[in-house]
């Protein structure tokens, strides 16, 4: 009788699915946007909250949805916190340019340098607050660490990426990474990140070529392969214990997305050239100046209505390209990303103790006030 050896099996590999339905999301936003225009901006820090529970309880592992407990309050009084810092260092470089151009000249780049070193200060606490309102089987992610040593290695690195015009922007991004997952936990599980420099090298060092492309029509191709190979590492990289993470996104998966935003954007600034065109000929008509004299330099008085028009237009073409941008670059981006995402290990995550102390929201307020906020 032949012998069969039995080869003990891998567990099976957990894909990560999304449960969120579209026209919610959709909804969700348009009405945001609106509340934004109406409070003058100050309705993003519920509309960041409401996305946040929506895309974190539309995520689900193993059959188990995230949980984001973020509070808008939180974020508004880390917003004003934040501001009670930086509006002092502002107000004190605009003293000094009044003082004297050469006082100025000399403040620029103490100035550059400051908010730098603030701005990555502020994305590592940012980072920080959000994994603290991450919850999982009823267990908070948290983080440790400094956010001012970080700030430190972030201009390191800079300095170096800049001097050798971006070739060490893999390895950059490695070290970076590892300190954060170093200090970042699920309970008791302490993260780590596996990925390598040279391995986002060797699978994107053909995009570093093509950079210059950038700024011309094959802009969208290029870049979108790029954010494709950096998600790609990146997940692949990530560990908590035993649990890795794997993605096998491919490199044109994302290229489909930045175009439709692209035609997008290119029928709404038609359209609102259109309106622009609209308002002119009305303003006109109605004012009965000549065509060839109305945007003349005493005209400004009688331009106030078609200041007023074009105004209203370009709030609604902001509000629009918003909605666009948080439709296709953060939600459809987000369901590409978990689609193409694997958990591996998850049982050593069965066992885990509740650790970890929630962190304030003024990194979060700190990386607004300075548009480096990520998501």
């Amino acid at each position: 009788m032949d012998q069969i050896s039995l080869v003990p099996q891998a567990p099976p590999h957990l894909p990560v699915a999304f449960s969120g339905d579209r026209k919610q999301f959709f909804r969700l936003v348009l009405r945001g946007a609106g509340l934004e225009l109406i409070t003058v901006g100050f309705y993003r820090f519920w509309l960041a909250t409401d996305i946040r529970r929506h895309l974190w309880s539309n995520t689900l592992i193993d059959g188990d949805a995230a949980e984001y407990t973020g509070r808008a309050k939180e974020l508004l009084i880390g917003f004003l916190f934040a501001l009670a810092i930086i509006v002092p260092v502002y107000l004190a470089y605009l003293l000094a340019s009044l003082e004297a151009e050469r006082v100025k000249a000399f403040a620029s780049f103490p100035l550059l340098a400051f908010f730098y070193l603030f701005g990555q200060f502020a994305i590592y606490r940012a980072r920080r607050y959000r994994l603290t309102r991450t919850v999982w089987r009823g267990v908070r992610f948290w983080m440790s660490g400094s956010g001012w040593a970080y700030a430190a290695r972030a201009a390191l690195w800079a300095m170096l990426v800049g001097l050798t015009l971006g070739l060490l922007l893999p390895w950059r991004e490695a070290a970076l990474e590892r300190y954060k997952m170093r200090h970042s936990y699920y309970g008791d599980l302490q993260g780590s990140f596996e990925g390598r420099g040279s391995e986002f090298f060797k699978r994107g060092w053909w995009l570093w070529l093509l950079a210059p492309l950038y700024v011309t029509p094959l802009g969208p191709f290029v870049y979108g392969a790029f954010k494709a190979v950096e998600w790609q590492w990146w997940l692949s990289g990530i560990r908590f214990g035993d649990v890795r993470l794997e993605s096998t996104m491919p490199r044109g998966a994302l290229i489909g997305l930045y175009w439709k935003f692209i035609g997008w954007l290119l029928l709404l600034g038609l359209a609102f050239s259109v309106y622009v065109g609209a308002c002119t000929a009305l303003t006109i008509s109605l004012s009965g100046v000549p065509a060839d004299q109305f945007f003349g330099p005493h005209m400004s008085a009688r331009n106030i209505p078609f200041l007023v028009l074009v105004g209203i237009g370009y709030l609604g073409f902001a509000l629009a390209i918003n909605v666009l941008m948080r439709v296709y670059l953060m939600r459809d981006l987000w369901v590409r990303v978990l689609a193409s995402t694997n958990v591996h290990g998850i049982e050593a995550a069965a066992n885990v103790s509740a650790r970890g102390d929630l962190a304030s929201a003024l990194g979060e307020g700190i990386a607004d006030g300075l548009d480096v906020a990520g998501f």
